[in-house]
């Protein structure tokens, strides 16, 4: 089944909102490489005018990705998940992330066409807490055709 293009402009939202912890964080933090203490140390963070600890900047990523994944595993998507190769991430923060923020996330599809034999999607993901914007994830995503397509 090739890529359904009829779900462009679709929207997937997380049926309950991510929760960010100190742990997620950290762990987030020690994958990536990411040595601020800031992030590993609650003190530090609130040393450097945070409320809690503070995420690296693709920490948005995380609880984007489960939003997107609504889509990707929709059986209505026509995503052959085994085919999928990541493209492209895009952040732009109206705020950092912060352990204890309860994020919203919608995913947007905004763009669907085909290149070269390949499914190109664009999704935009909206992380909000509280009613309040906090990031944007734009990410591309490539849907390698099949060897007979």
């Amino acid at each position: 089944m090739a890529v359904n293009t009829q779900l462009q402009g679709a929207e997937y939202r997380l049926p309950q909102p991510y929760l960010v912890s100190r742990e997620a964080i950290a762990e987030f933090s020690r994958a990536t490489g990411a040595q601020h203490p800031a992030h590993t140390d609650a003190q530090a963070a609130r040393a450097a005018g945070y409320a809690d600890l503070v995420a690296p900047p693709t920490f948005a990523v995380i609880p984007a990705q489960r939003s997107e994944q609504r889509y990707i595993f929709d059986e209505n998507s026509g995503i052959d998940f085994s085919r999928v190769v990541h493209g492209g991430e895009q952040f732009t923060y109206s705020r950092p992330i912060v352990a204890g923020d309860e994020l919203d996330c919608v995913t947007h599809i905004d763009g669907l066409r085909e290149a070269g034999g390949h499914a190109m999607i664009t999704t935009r993901t909206e992380l909000t807490a509280g009613g309040d914007h906090v990031a944007t994830v734009t990410s591309t995503i490539v849907v390698r055709g099949g060897d007979d397509d």
